[in-house]
């Protein structure tokens, strides 16, 4: 039996715990949309009862488990026919795509968190066999340095990189999402990157259901930009494919309970406000800005 304190989350990285949960639950459905046959034991009892803990733990899965789907299906598309050689996972925490997904077995993944994270995630896999050829790299990607040292990398392989940032970049502050969107653009190897991203309603939503357990565990949820997907056009980003998780969520039937009522109240909404909603939470392809022949953005 595992001992919490009264606040469930003790640093980000227990997130990740949070997460795998998620993906469990869902691969123990018959009707899943992916398999994860590891997140289970990954995330351990700490991670069952983070989510037994959290308010409404169980009831918002939904999105969580609609955008490991979406961004499965992106970077299959983009590794098969996509051009994507090599995949940088950033702060993959307990993410096992190298292992779970029908990857090219060309494709180079680099698995990059922090190394107590690294080191408890390939340990716990050791006797698993990735698809494709998989790196772990320990890094801290606060530190300039260490980043550098880990896109260095991903440069010296040639070929088009896809970043991954899953979870990641709601828990910095504007400033780390900029400076981490210029480093990246920088590379003349990375030409996508694939992240998550929350609008300020979405962002007050979910401070209203968790702040006060992520804050005590010095994870408060911070970015969620005004101008949305054009926050990343001053780092040489712009928006490519935009999917959003409730749009996704009908798709993938994977909804809310009453989902079927809030979508016919939706269509007595002006346009406007239909669109708006449609981007309060999704999944975003960026594409490196046309560059010119120095190769910078």
């Amino acid at each position: 039996m595992v001992i919490m304190s009264e606040n469930p989350i003790r640093s980000v990285s227990d997130t990740a715990l949070w997460v795998a949960i998620y993906r469990a639950m869902e691969s123990d459905r018959p009707d899943a949309i992916f398999k994860d046959p590891h997140a289970r034991r990954l995330a351990g009892e700490r991670g069952e009862a983070i989510v037994e803990r959290l308010p409404k733990g169980r009831k918002l899965a939904w999105p969580m488990i609609v955008r490991t789907a979406v961004m499965d299906e992106i970077i299959l598309r983009l590794t098969r026919d996509g051009g994507v050689r090599t995949v940088v996972n950033l702060a993959a925490g307990l993410d096992t795509r190298p292992y779970r997904l029908p990857l090219p077995p060309a494709v180079r993944w680099l698995h990059v968190d922090f190394p107590d994270m690294v080191a408890y995630v390939r340990d716990a896999l050791r006797q698993e066999t990735p698809v494709c050829a998989l790196e772990y790299v320990p890094a801290d990607l606060r530190e300039p340095a260490e980043r550098a040292a880990v896109f260095d990398r991903a440069d010296a392989a040639g070929g088009t990189a896809l970043a991954v940032a899953e979870g990641l970049l709601i828990y910095l502050k504007p400033e780390q999402v900029d400076a981490l969107g210029r480093d990246l653009a920088a590379r003349r190897s990375f030409r996508y990157w694939l992240i998550d991203l929350a609008s300020p309603d979405m962002l007050r939503m979910l401070r209203k259901t968790w702040e006060p357990h992520l804050a005590a565990g010095n994870a408060p949820m911070l970015f969620a930009p005004a101008e949305g997907t054009g926050f990343f056009n001053a780092s040489g980003w712009r928006e490519a494919e935009y999917r959003s998780i409730w749009t996704e969520a009908l798709r993938l039937k994977r909804t809310m309970k009453g989902a079927w009522l809030f979508n016919l109240l939706s269509r007595l909404m002006p346009a406007s406000r239909r669109a708006a909603m449609a981007r309060m939470s999704g999944m975003v392809l960026l594409e490196r800005a046309a560059q010119g022949s120095d190769g910078v953005p």
